[in-house]
This record gives structure tokens, C-alpha cells and sequence, in this order.
């Protein structure tokens, strides 16, 4: 194990878990070997420190804007994780290639598909990127989605710790089904990849993918042992519907 990681994990685990009751038992559903293509939605400068420093020691990596590294010791921190950056608003063929080496590698490799932090917590549209990624490694894909770090800045100025929780969904892989990947195609995984993150998230952070009824799966393939969290999802909601009003007691 590499001292400076370890030492820069070891630190923000600990702050991180001073300013936040992070819930991360989930994390240990997270495969310990192989490549892996993890999808999450994007709230605020939270996400990083606090799944980052709880996944080590598994190698994890993941995209960052390149301005990012225009401060010394934001570019230290995301040096230490070997962070890709990338330039936005343009395709970048650099960190494309980074991507997949490390995906080879049988690296963890974190994407927002969202492309920037919402603030509030609730869903935006997913941007297409991730899907040539995932076509083109063959990684699995797993959805893990965190909230609560939102109400952060309310909290720290009432000197309030912060709930932080982070589900883990089930994995499943594209599939073009034989047809040409387009940008409609591209577009339309995308969507059915972000109701996967939906999926995991309380109604009130699903955004733009609120609708979940209106969800597809046609480009998902779920490997054996694995089920659609999309379906997961609508049956607990029918299970809660369907319990009595007075289940559990009352005279």
C-alpha cells in the first residue's frame, strides 16, 4: 500500500466523518476485484472525500475538470486519487483513452453523468459520454448514489452535523442489441442508466427522472445473480402502498 494515499484516505475519512454521519455499510457491496464502471449522481464538493476516501484501498479514478488543477491543493488531492482531467465542452480524446486504460487496469473508474454538481440533490439530465465508455471497455456498471450532503452548508452554520448516505444498486451492462449506436441511441441508454440511479434515490431527489413508470431497460442486460434496481424500486413502493393503516397495533 502507497503511503501517500493511504495517509490522504486515512485523513478525510476522519474529517469527513467528524463533519457528517456518513451511513456507507453499502460500500462493502462494491466488487473488490475487476474493472468497474461506478455511475452516481453529483451534488456538491462532498462526493469526492467522502466515497473516494471510504473505497480505498481499491484503485478509484474518475473524471475532474481540468481547471481544476489550476489550484495547488486541489491538484495535490486529485493527483493522489490519479484523477483524469478533462476538458468540458469539448470531446476529449485524452481523457477518453485515460479512461479505458485504467478501466484495463481493473481500476474503479467514478462518472457523473450529469457533468456537474446540482446543489440541491436532484437529478439533472444525464449527458451521453459514460456510454461509449462502457461500450467500448465492456465494464460492468454499477449505480451508487449519495444524498443529504446538500443540507451541508445549512448545517455547518448551525455547528450540525451532516446525514450523508450512500445506497449501492445492482450492476448491469449495455447492450446495443445489434443496432447502430446513434445519438438517439446513446441518449436513450443514458436515460435508462440514469432511472437506474433514480431508482436508488427518494422521491424527492429524482429530478428530471421523477417518472420512473416512464423508465426502459431495452439497452440494460443484468447479469445473472443481478435484477433491475428500476423494478426494486416500484415494488417497494407498492409493498408500502398496500400496508394496512393500522399495521403493527393499535387498540
Amino acid at each position: 500500500m502507497m503511503l501517500m494515499p493511504w495517509l490522504v484516505n486515512t485523513t478525510l475519512k476522519g474529517l469527513t466523518g467528524l463533519l457528517c454521519r456518513v451511513d456507507d455499510a453499502q460500500l462493502a457491496r462494491v466488487p473488490q476485484r475487476g474493472p468497474l464502471i461506478v455511475v452516481t449522481n453529483h451534488i456538491n464538493f462532498l462526493d469526492a472525500p467522502v466515497l473516494l476516501s471510504r473505497a480505498h484501498p481499491r484503485p478509484v479514478t474518475g473524471f475532474v475538470k481540468a481547471e481544476t488543477w489550476q489550484n495547488p491543493a486541489l491538484a495535490f488531492l486529485f493527483d493522489t486519487w490519479q484523477a483524469i482531467p478533462l476538458a468540458r465542452g469539448e470531446a476529449d480524446v485524452r481523457a477518453f483513452r485515460a479512461g479505458l486504460a485504467a478501466l484495463q487496469d481493473g481500476a474503479i473508474l467514478a462518472v457523473a453523468p450529469e457533468g456537474t454538481r446540482s446543489g440541491h440533490g436532484r437529478l439533472q439530465q444525464g449527458r451521453p459520454g459514460v456510454v461509449l465508455l462502457a461500450l467500448h471497455s465492456g465494464a460492468p456498471i454499477l449505480p451508487v448514489v449519495y444524498y443529504g450532503g446538500e443540507q451541508f452548508h445549512e448545517n455547518i452554520r448551525h455547528l450540525r452535523r451532516t446525514d450523508f448516505r450512500i445506497v449501492v444498486g445492482q450492476p448491469f451492462y449495455l447492450d446495443t442489441r445489434g443496432v447502430k449506436v446513434t445519438q438517439e441511441v446513446r441518449r436513450a441508454m443514458v436515460d435508462e442508466m440514469m432511472y437506474q440511479i433514480a431508482a436508488l434515490l427518494p422521491p424527492a431527489y429524482r429530478g428530471v427522472y421523477a417518472d420512473l413508470e416512464s423508465a426502459t431497460e431495452y439497452y440494460l442486460h443484468f447479469p445473472e445473480g443481478s435484477f433491475s434496481n428500476l423494478a426494486m424500486s416500484m415494488n417497494q413502493t407498492f409493498e408500502r402502498s398496500n400496508v394496512p393503516a393500522n399495521f403493527g397495533g393499535g387498540h
